[in-house]
């Protein structure tokens, strides 16, 4: 049963909290406004906001579903955060093996980190491994992420503040694209999304796109709603296939 509204996941699972911002990307950052409204809520967890820690009590919550899941790991922090003790993700990742019929969905900023514990270790078949490229300073994340062995990889252009340009998409089985959203967005130009989605299709990439967030296709600011996501007459919804 899908229980967030993240449009390409179905649940999300928290292991861990809080983040600090990286690049450009993080400046307007959707889960450090959500997890300040969650401390004043107070909810258990949040009582530092957006402060990085781990959160030990949350481990086991994969191992209580049964169904096949698609599971967006720490959509509130990065996994792969300065201060995430390897000990720690070595917990995470004996969760994911011991739940084989979820898939687990990981995006990160930090390749680097990222690259850095996976070196030695070999990837569950049940994770997608992604990095986030939100204009074209970023794309040596893409870089970083094909030297890692894993059976889907995935880009998010999202938020799109920028051109990304061209893209050797090699490896790479799925993007996920879409605008900023939120009273302070930058503007998302269409344009920057087609020249996405035609090299996706191109190189025989799945393509899904999120949202235009707060600025529309006709570069109208209005509500992340009524700006919805249609691309090029469609919804474009389409998933990596599995062998």
């Amino acid at each position: 049963m899908k229980t967030t509204k993240i449009e390409w996941t179905e649940r999300v699972w928290n292991p861990s909290i809080g983040c600090d911002k990286v690049s450009p990307g993080c400046k307007f950052c959707y889960a450090e406004s959500f997890a300040k409204r969650l401390k004043a809520m107070g909810v258990p967890g949040y009582e530092e906001g957006f402060k990085f820690k781990i959160l030990p009590q949350r481990l086991q919550e994969p191992l209580k579903i049964k169904k096949p899941t698609k599971f967006f790991v720490n959509s509130m922090s990065d996994l792969f955060h300065e201060k995430m003790p390897f000990e720690y993700l070595d917990e995470i990742f004996e969760i994911i093996r011991k739940t084989p019929q979820h898939i687990y969905q990981i995006l990160t900023k930090r390749d680097k980190i990222m690259f850095e514990y996976f070196h030695d270790k070999q990837m569950p078949e049940n994770v997608w491994l992604g990095v986030t490229v939100e204009n074209a300073t970023f794309k040596y994340r893409i870089d970083t992420l094909k030297h890692i062995e894993a059976k889907i990889r995935f880009i998010s252009f999202e938020p799109l503040i920028g051109p990304v340009g061209e893209l050797d998409l090699s490896g790479i089985h799925w993007a996920i694209v879409g605008g900023e959203s939120g009273k302070r967005a930058r503007p998302v130009k269409q344009h920057w999304v087609e020249e996405i989605f035609h090299q996706c299709r191109a190189q025989n990439v799945a393509f899904f796109f999120k949202q235009w967030g707060a600025w529309g296709a006709d570069a109208v600011k209005r509500s992340k709603k009524k700006n919805g996501r249609i691309f090029l007459g469609k919804e474009w919804n389409e998933y990596p296939f599995i062998i």
